[in-house]
């Protein structure tokens, strides 16, 4: 028992040791913190704590934990000596969505906002929708949980509430690495970086440090894929970060397992050689332009770029069709030529209405 600090201050401390990642301590302080909020009837203050914890049970895979803060607060609710307040209702839909009942922690997450709104409070709207916007994240409704995210980036215009700004933040680069589109994603996980270097939050750093890792692995870019993975690895204690450290080392692994055999086209930009599944080792023959071209369509498989785009990308130059179209017709004819293993049937350029794209279900590997 820790005597003489009240229950701000053992929050604070609590705060600061899980910011280190010292989870035994933290869990210390947050324990007393909630004990002593609780016998107080500072319902608010105690749902603050029991959220905290719950973030440290989750990341230490401690699903019983997290049962018994539920089971509490259901209890406490039951007994008539809680109040039912959109902080209730989120903590206990963070308590379901921790388990992966979406349905239920969707339910309380809308509860939240309700209240809420009802009360005009809104932090507590920034936190409910938030709480939507990760259900939808976990049931793959990825533009549902974009639109939620524009929500309350509509709030965080005229009020700060940093302990979810950067949440949010690493939230909506996964959604965007989930939708492939990467080069978004990672520019969302620089800006929450150069947030980060105030807060000195070390769990933050890492789970950045693994969010941009995962991103680059996911594009294809193995190289820089494991040094950020490494890195992430690296700086952490895996005692206290069990969950994250699994997942690390098993994005590792899968790299470190992948074959070339199993990818269709591999192009290693330090050594600028190309292999094809089919036709081996490509000769490229200086033909930078060529290189640069390949390299922006396996960048992004899938996306349509434009004439004007691909001029712009690649010769840097503003697109004039007298100029172009013909040169861009036999530069991509050219590129065809090379990596196709037949020019009659083509297995990875395609021709849009308005561009080209890249076959986005063949498997690439840019090291």
């Amino acid at each position: 028992m820790i005597k003489g600090l009240s229950a701000e201050e053992l929050l604070k401390f609590g705060k600061l040791y899980k910011q280190r990642t010292d989870y035994i301590q933290a869990i210390s302080y947050l324990d007393q913190a909630a004990e002593i909020f609780l016998a107080q009837e500072q319902f608010e203050q105690f749902l603050d704590t029991k959220n905290i914890l719950l973030r440290i049970y989750s990341e230490t895979s401690s699903q019983d934990k997290v049962e018994a803060i539920k089971e509490e607060l259901q209890d406490l609710v039951l007994k008539n000596n809680f109040e039912l307040t959109a902080k209730t209702f989120y903590v206990l839909g963070v308590c379901a969505n921790h388990k992966k009942q979406y349905g239920i922690a969707k339910e309380y997450f809308t509860k939240s906002l309700n209240l809420a709104l009802k009360s005009d409070c809104k932090k507590d709207i920034c936190y409910a929708v938030f709480g939507i916007a990760t259900v939808c994240a976990a049931t793959e409704k990825y533009n549902e949980a974009l639109k939620e995210i524009y929500n309350i980036q509509v709030f965080f215009q005229v009020i700060s509430v940093p302990e979810l700004e950067l949440s949010l933040k690493l939230l909506n680069g996964h959604i965007l690495r989930k939708l492939a589109r990467f080069d978004e994603a990672l520019e969302v996980f620089w800006q929450a970086f150069e947030e980060i270097k105030s807060s000195k939050d070390i769990f933050m750093y890492i789970n950045l440090l693994f969010s941009i890792g995962v991103s680059y692995k996911d594009r294809g870019d193995h190289h820089m894929a494991k040094v950020y993975l490494n890195l992430a690895k690296s700086s952490m204690d895996e005692k206290n970060l069990t969950s994250l450290h699994r997942v690390i080392v098993a994005n590792l692994e899968e790299i470190s397992g992948a074959s070339s055999e199993s990818f269709d086209l591999i192009f290693e930009k330090e050594k600028k050689s190309v292999k094809e599944k089919n036709k081996g080792d490509i000769d490229f023959k200086n033909q930078f332009i060529l290189l640069d071209l390949l390299k922006l369509f396996m960048t992004k498989p899938g996306q349509v770029y434009s004439k004007e785009e691909i001029v712009n990308m690649i010769w840097q130059q503003n697109y004039d069709p007298r100029v172009h179209d013909n040169k861009l017709y036999v530069t991509i004819k050219r590129l065809r030529r090379l990596i196709e293993p037949e020019n009659e049937k083509p297995k990875y350029l395609f021709r849009a209405k308005n561009g080209y794209y890249f076959n986005k279900d063949v498997k690439v590997l840019l090291s």
